[in-house]
């Protein structure tokens, strides 16, 4: 009998425990308190060791030190800041790594990093830029995408998103770059394994998770294009 598989083509999840998001959940939080410790100060982490090197600063990324990229997406000023993405990560994720599965969940979450690190380095390169919220919008542009597929409404997660945007311009000290890199690249990457292989009448399932996991590398190495051209032309 042939397995059953979920919209997306993962197996089916026997339990319904969101393993890589509680993960992901955890890393934050250690990384959080990481930065705490060493700062002696929950409010105040941003001036620890790790927080230094790690915080995205695109002419630090054109000197060489690329672990910035992903690891800034780790960072988080603040319990507030940590608090909030990490709700917003707990709420959106559990869904979107049942339907995808968690490898294919777990590319797009990175994807969307990727995503949001591209455009801070083209759009804003004078700025220090920490955080999930790359990855999570990310996640709502995922989301919006499978509840479309699913022919749900999306109307509900489509306000979220306008909300959201909407605060991002308005406030200041938030990465409005990095939150629209994040969703770009998460919508992206979604659509790629969820209706490119329709589009590209994938004749087997095989066929349809190689072209969905071809669309999640194209959108990952135009983003690391993208990190490598600006860095380079900031040296």
């Amino acid at each position: 009998m042939a397995p059953v598989r979920t919209v997306a083509g993962a197996p089916a999840p026997r339990g319904s425990l969101p393993f890589v998001t509680y993960a992901l959940i955890a890393v934050n939080v250690a990384i959080f308190a990481v930065t705490a410790a060493q700062a002696q100060s929950l409010l105040e982490n941003r001036a620890s060791d790790l927080f230094l090197r790690w915080v995205l600063y695109p002419p630090a990324v054109a000197d060489g030190q690329w672990w910035r990229v992903l690891g800034s997406g780790f960072l988080h000023y603040g319990p507030i800041h940590l608090l909030l993405n990490m709700f917003a990560l707990y709420v959106i994720g559990r869904d979107a790594e049942l339907v995808l599965g968690r490898l294919r969940y777990l590319s797009v979450y990175l994807v969307s990093l990727l995503g949001g690190a591209a455009a801070v380095m083209v759009f804003a390169q004078d700025s220090a830029t920490a955080g999930a919220s790359g990855a999570v919008y990310g996640l709502f542009g995922a989301i919006t995408v499978i509840l479309i597929r699913l022919r749900q409404n999306p109307n509900q997660m489509l306000i979220l998103i306008a909300i959201n945007v909407f605060i991002s311009f308005s406030l200041p000290g938030i990465s409005l770059w990095g939150h629209l890199g994040g969703l770009a690249a998460g919508t992206l990457a979604t659509l790629g394994i969820l209706f490119l292989p329709g589009w590209l009448r994938a004749k087997s399932p095989q066929a349809a998770r190689l072209i969905g996991w071809s669309a999640v590398a194209v959108v990952a190495l135009i983003s690391l294009a993208v990190i490598g051209a600006t860095a380079m032309s900031l040296t």
